[in-house]
């Protein structure tokens, strides 16, 4: 009879902890996408070299998702023929990178994240509030910044990755990220 009672304590002291830990806000769907590609791949990957790869492969998606929702967006506020023709090459281009990634996070058991992160969101939020002349000034100045970045991150992965197909594919797709920021400044000077 102890044992019972010793149990039935246990599993309502356990079921008390789990509903007060069961918040709204820490709910699996109000988590940033990102967030929970981490925590999963820190899980399947915890013992492996290919932590710091993963790093940059769910890096790498969430910038591709916000390059092709950029260019999307930019298809309807962007005034410019120049900036509609730019951003189709981002939608086409990433777009493909996209899924080439996802290809390849499957085989090495990588998991990306499906939405965007809480902090390209925001940008995207900002850039979608302008149109016009505005909207092509911002995005272009934004594509400069972002890409140098994009260059930086997967020069870096092209060095440092361990995984060799991570490494290939990131050295890759470093000469696009180097035209596309040759367009993006271009785009960015002659909106001056």
């Amino acid at each position: 009879m102890k044992k019972i009672s010793l149990t039935s304590l246990v599993v309502a002291s356990i079921l008390t902890f789990s509903a007060c830990n069961s918040n709204p806000n820490n709910s699996e769907e109000n988590k940033d996408s990102k967030e929970v590609a981490e925590e999963q791949n820190e899980q399947a990957l915890d013992d492996t070299k290919m932590e710091d790869d993963a790093e940059f492969a769910i890096a790498a998606a969430d910038g591709g998702l916000m390059e092709v929702k950029l260019g999307e967006l930019a298809q309807t506020n962007g005034t410019s023929a120049g900036v509609k023709k730019f951003a189709q090459s981002m939608v086409t281009d990433h777009g493909k990178a996209n899924s080439e990634l996802k290809a390849l996070a499957q085989q090495k058991n990588i998991t990306l994240p499906v939405t965007l992160s809480d902090d390209k969101q925001k940008k995207f939020d900002e850039l979608s509030k302008k149109k016009g002349a505005e909207f092509d000034e911002a995005y272009a100045a934004f594509m400069v910044d972002d890409h140098k970045e994009d260059i930086s991150e997967f020069e870096e992965a092209a060095k440092d990755a361990k995984d060799p197909d991570v490494k290939a594919w990131a050295a890759g797709k470093v000469p696009v990220l180097k035209h596309h920021l040759e367009m993006a400044e271009a785009l960015k000077d002659a909106k001056k």
